[in-house]
């Protein structure tokens, strides 16, 4: 008998990198890396556990920004080049460890997969993974939902109303039009909540979305059921807080699975081991060492000689650590099921990318997850939070807490030394862009100012992402970052100017059009601040 419920959701994000100016760029890599080792093994695991007829239930974020580079023919054209190129040096690889026997394995084991790939990819797919994900949700077995329009950090926009609604909406018309049909869940960026934000989304059709454990346990009111069971915002709009127990067990750099020494090991690739002559035609402009996504070592252990990686010893080790998972959240829902006043339900929120990317047998290990959750042999059953609340007549009422997943909790990884300079031209931008919009309203516009106002409103958009702030702070490619921020911020900046001139050079903003052609259906009017003011009432 099932005593209690699992939610598992991967957020899939990545932010907009698209260069068409260039003939290849280092970063678009992100988006390759992604879909290779997490995007297609996951539909992997969602066509095998429909084949077998596995009842299930998983939820999968989609930010938009990642929609649209899904959908993008230049970017799905890059991205079959890069697979062709893996193909080669695999091909390369086969004939250079003949003499190895343990290694040439590995080469044929990589050459398979990234074959595997191209197949899914091309062939079954054409191109169009959101095919795949919409396949499975129309069964019933995947709840897809979204996320901000660019993955604003939503409580440091908060200065402005409009900026945030702006991310909200933008964010759902996007899944809308390309997924066709509307969210019912909204992942919130880095899971940043403030008082008074579910407002915005039921604006938006949105009935729930996720916070960490603390935005409930520190809620207006003491929650009843713990973080086992949503809060009712006040408005129908309900929060669901993540587990730390099942979190802890995936994340925790010295408890989680991923850190066994028999999976492989992320950081030792043949991009950095080979010798460079060989290996130069695979790597950033024939220069720079990069990941090619081919790695011969396990983890192994701690300050010890790597060994050599072995697949079938690294997938046996996924199911045993899923029997582990589905073990401890049997014992959680047992001790559970005693006092609280409804059936629980344990939230499980992950970075998609951990699966497969950073954790290569992550998406192995999901599978055994759901497949031995569906057994009628123990009490767990996967749930979707929309199946969840239609079982629930009501839910206790109360206010989360501001809150993050970030590291200790609040905003402060987003706002520091190292990335605080960014957040008065933000702020300036966006009140700009209101005023634009509001100065502008009423008036018959050209085409050409129509144009220039919307490409503004992206340069806004795009400038507000929350990754180049975690970027910045984290340390990894910070002089992208700043770039990507500045160089936002400066077209904004020349359109703003131009349109206030009357003095638009069509080539030039032909050319921004070209370069972030997101959102082709946004509309400036929605900057107005006048156009969606209302009480703020429930």
């Amino acid at each position: 008998m099932k005593k209690g419920f699992l939610s598992i959701i991967l957020h899939a994000h990545l932010p907009y990198v698209r260069h068409p100016e260039h003939e290849s760029f280092f970063e678009e890599n992100w988006l390759f890396e992604a879909i290779t080792e997490c995007y297609i093994p996951l539909i992997g695991v969602l066509d095998r556990l429909q084949n077998d007829s596995v009842d299930y239930r998983l939820t999968l974020s989609l930010s938009p920004t990642l929609i649209t580079m899904l959908r993008d023919e230049l970017l799905q054209t890059r991205y079959l080049k890069y697979l062709h190129k893996l193909l080669e040096l695999t091909e390369k690889e086969i004939i250079r460890t003949q003499k190895q026997p343990e290694y040439q394995k590995l080469a044929l084991f990589y050459h398979r997969f990234f074959q595997n790939t191209l197949d899914t990819y091309q062939d079954q797919y054409n191109c169009d993974l959101l095919t795949a994900f919409k396949k499975h949700h129309t069964t019933g077995t995947l709840e897809l939902i979204t996320c901000a329009a660019t993955h604003g950090f939503l409580p440091l926009l908060n200065v402005s109303e409009t900026a945030v609604r702006n991310q909200i909406n933008i964010g759902v018309k996007t899944f809308e039009s390309n997924l066709g049909f509307s969210p019912a869940g909204f992942w919130l960026p880095e899971c940043a909540y403030y008082p008074g934000l579910e407002r915005l989304l039921k604006e938006a059709g949105i009935t729930f979305f996720f916070v960490d454990t603390h935005g409930i346990m520190d809620a207006s009111q003491p929650p009843r059921n713990g973080v086992y069971a949503p809060l009712d915002c006040g408005n129908g709009v309900a929060a669901f807080a993540r587990d730390p127990e099942s979190s802890r067990q995936v994340w925790s750099s010295h408890e989680g699975y991923p850190g066994d020494f028999d999976y492989r090991e992320y950081y030792r690739d043949i991009g950095f081991d080979l010798d460079f002559d060989y290996i130069a035609p695979y790597i950033l402009d024939k220069e720079i060492r990069i990941n090619t996504g081919i790695k011969y070592y396990r983890v192994t252990g701690k300050d010890l000689p790597k060994e050599i990686y072995n697949p079938k010893k690294a997938l046996a080790k996924a199911q045993q650590h899923a029997q582990d998972f589905i073990n401890k959240r049997q014992q959680q829902i047992d001790v559970l099921s005693t006092w609280m006043d409804r059936t629980p339900i344990i939230v499980a929120p992950y970075d998609a990318e951990l699966f497969g990317h950073w954790w290569f047998e992550g998406p192995h290990w999901l599978e055994w997850v759901l497949r031995l959750a569906s057994e009628n042999t123990n009490s767990v059953q996967t749930i979707s939070c929309s199946d969840y609340l239609n079982q629930q007549s009501s839910n206790q009422i109360a206010t989360p807490s501001a809150s993050t997943w970030g590291d200790q909790g609040y905003y402060s990884y987003w706002i520091n030394e190292t990335n605080d300079w960014i957040y008065p031209f933000l702020h300036k931008a966006e009140a700009d862009m209101e005023k634009l919009a509001s100065d502008l309203q009423g008036l018959a516009l050209s085409p050409l100012q129509t144009r220039a106002l919307n490409q503004a409103a992206r340069s806004i958009l795009l400038a507000q992402a929350s990754d180049w702030p975690f970027i910045m702070k984290s340390g990894t490619t910070i002089d992208y970052a700043n770039k990507r921020i500045t160089d936002h911020l400066a077209r904004f900046n020349y359109l703003n100017d131009c349109i206030r001139k009357n003095r638009i050079n069509e080539r030039y903003l032909t050319a921004l059009e070209i370069m972030d052609n997101i959102f082709p259906d946004i509309d400036f009017h929605d900057y107005n601040p006048c156009k969606n003011s209302a009480p703020n009432t429930y």
